[in-house]
């Protein structure tokens, strides 16, 4: 996969694009891209993805705080590149480009900076300034430009749309079943192990405290997680609880990401570390002792290894 910033640079034989963020890359968008590839191999094309960054909202919104991001740049691309899509264009999204009415994205971006010869797109696609434009006007310059059309229809499951927003909201939730299989992959948190304040380690259960590698990137619901570890080029099984820890602090804004590795006892502070999100074991709590929760953490591991040996 060839990657561009911007169009400068690009190049392509009868290219066959889509366009849009593709946050989280899920199956709807894998389904687009399949098709992408298909047409693009049927007709000796090369197959293009037309993005952006920063995210949109970033720009247009920036005092936004709650913006939650399913994939960083950087997890987009990886996920992008074992789908084999021939080309990636990360267009820099700025208030400028925003001002592009629809008629003159088509023109300025899809005909003459990439030469489209197919476009394909979702069901529920838009674009220019305001996001105004959308599949009526598209075909309508298909006719005007030359290029060919496609629309896809949404991909459904349970027969309910499989969409970003969806996915968003089954994470902040905790509702990481329904995350992964909308996804088509696990979910997973990258990040860097920070000093914490020791206490797992007093009872019996030693804790890295996470922090995320992307201030944007959503973090699931509070609950405790069974999860795979990945440090350096090694895979640990282990569970994580994301939440106030409220058995220690009464301070609910206290938010905590804190992972145990079963059978570790390395020293890793400072060290980048990759979080997979098997299964959700269950919500957080409070106990009235320390010795309940070590009871309830002995439970948790006996469940956490039982879904990541058994796959359940």
């Amino acid at each position: 996969m060839k990657i561009h910033t911007g169009t400068d640079t690009f190049r392509a034989t009868h290219p066959v694009v889509t366009i849009g963020t593709y946050d989280g890359v899920h199956l709807g968008h894998r389904m687009i891209l399949k098709r992408l590839n298909e047409i693009a191999s049927a007709k000796g094309g090369e197959s293009v993805l037309f993005t952006f960054h920063p995210h949109p909202r970033l720009v247009l919104y920036p005092l936004e705080q709650n913006l939650r991001l399913l994939t960083t740049l950087n997890e987009r691309k990886e996920l992008l590149e074992s789908l084999g899509i021939n080309h990636l264009i990360i267009y820099p999204f700025t208030r400028k480009f925003s001002e592009l009415s629809y008629p003159e994205f088509v023109k300025k971006i899809l005909v003459d900076a990439l030469h489209a010869r197919y476009v394909v797109i979702g069901y529920d696609h838009r674009f220019g300034k305001n996001r105004e434009g959308g599949f009526p006007y598209l075909n309508q310059c298909a006719r005007e430009y030359g290029f060919e059309m496609e629309k896809l229809d949404p991909l459904l499951i349970d027969n309910r749309r499989v969409s970003s927003s969806a996915i968003r909201q089954a994470l902040e939730e905790g509702n990481i079943n329904k995350a992964n299989r909308y996804l088509g992959y696990r979910f997973t948190l990258h990040g860097r192990v920070v000093e914490g304040d020791k206490r797992g380690r007093k009872i019996g259960f030693p804790t890295a405290n996470i922090e995320s590698s992307d201030v944007h990137k959503i973090i699931p619901g509070y609950g405790v997680y069974a999860v795979t570890i990945k440090i350096g080029k090694t895979r640990y099984n282990g569970m994580l609880n994301i939440g106030t820890r409220p058995t220690f602090y009464k301070n609910a804004d206290n938010r905590s990401i804190e992972v145990h590795i079963f059978d570790f006892d390395e020293k890793i502070y400072g060290k980048d570390i990759s979080l997979r999100f098997e299964k959700r074991i269950r919500e957080e709590q409070k106990f009235n002792h320390p010795d309940e929760l070590v009871a309830q953490l002995h439970k948790d591991r006996e469940l956490a290894l039982k879904y990541l040996t058994r796959g359940d």
